[in-house]
């Protein structure tokens, strides 16, 4: 099969990901909150990211939350709670910060239905070394759902808003895990060492405060490419991602793995130069770090395979979140900086 053929159908299969699709849900809080929000002190705190990132003192406070999908909540509640820790654990450390507590929110129909819930989120706090402090429980529920919101601190931020034109995307992953027997997530947590999970998270925000990286993103349930595109959204950049050189762990298809969500998985959008600085540090932990793509001028995401290169979402005729401003989004973070 040529190039242009496997690309087009590749293309054709992500935008029908319901992982991408879902993330124009976003559009309904862009509408009411517009490009940023104000701290008490009228300082601005730009939104569509990560975390949202709270001017205090020398440093920011993040705060994000993650409602967990009902469905994995109804057939595999332990790895709900698990994930539910452990998605926003990530988002914290994505943005160059660390955590500092989460907070839960439980329904459930009875005392018994939500014991598996509450033995993976307290097995993913220790995993962590992240508190639980507090939150909601209700057993008295017509249907099971959960949520968990979590405070974390960063000195220097790894945002989505400061891509620019000439950057190096680098893919950050790690192998040494497993599909999920039933759903698009790439496991390499729940069976791994602590101190290494906690190790490989710490790399990010040391990263930041070195001035080696200042703009990446969580690779979520829009896997690598609908993350790319959020990426984008908010720089109000364009992007040249290469498909061929994303490679999937063995014995994993290309298509999958570019849906797939992982528990430890980065974009990350840095200046060339600092290439070569980034990536023996994730190495070193037996962690990928690959250039896969470079940011480009302009509102396009474009794919590329081998020879073939295909424009797969034009920000002029389609939004994704909603979360966008570009260089007017950039101008407000430069003055919070200043």
């Amino acid at each position: 099969m040529s190039d242009e053929l496997t690309l087009e159908k590749l293309a054709a299969e992500l935008r029908r990901s319901l992982g991408i699709l879902h993330k124009q849900d976003i559009q309904t809080a862009a509408d009411r909150l517009g490009a940023h929000a104000r701290s008490a002190n009228q300082e601005p705190i730009l939104l569509g990211d990560d975390c949202a990132a709270i001017p205090d003192g020398d440093g920011y406070l993040l705060l994000a939350a993650e409602g967990i999908w009902p469905t994995l909540v109804e057939t595999d509640p332990w790895f709900a709670g698990w994930c539910a820790v452990m998605v926003n654990v990530s988002d914290i450390y994505a943005m160059g910060g660390r955590p500092i507590a989460v907070v839960d929110t439980v329904w459930s129909q009875s005392p018994e239905a939500v014991k598996p819930l509450w033995q993976g989120m307290v097995a993913g706090s220790q995993a962590f070394s992240v508190p639980i402090v507090g939150g909601h429980t209700s057993c008295h529920s017509p249907y099971t759902a959960l949520s968990v919101a979590i405070l974390g601190r960063a000195n220097r931020l790894i945002t989505s808003f400061s891509a620019q034109p000439g950057d190096v995307l680098l893919h950050v992953t790690d192998m040494q895990g497993e599909m999920h027997p039933q759903y698009p997530f790439w496991n390499a947590a729940t069976e791994a060492d602590c101190d290494r999970l906690q190790a490989n998270l710490a790399l990010l925000p040391a990263l930041a405060e070195s001035g080696l990286c200042d703009t990446g993103k969580d690779i979520s349930m829009g896997g690598i490419v609908g993350t790319a595109l959020m990426l984008l959204e908010t720089s109000g950049c364009g992007a040249v991602l290469d498909l061929g050189a994303i490679a999937p762990p063995p014995a994993v298809d290309l298509l999958p793995w570019l849906l797939s969500f992982p528990s430890y998985g980065y974009l990350l959008s840095v200046r060339p130069k600092a290439v070569a600085q980034i990536q023996p540090q994730f190495h070193n932990q037996g962690l990928v770090c690959q250039p896969v793509g470079t940011i480009t001028a302009g509102q396009t995401l474009t794919l590329k395979l081998g020879n073939a290169f295909l424009c797969f979402w034009d920000f002029a005729t389609e939004t994704l979140t909603g979360f966008g401003g570009g260089n007017q989004s950039r101008q407000t973070n430069d003055a919070q900086s200043a």
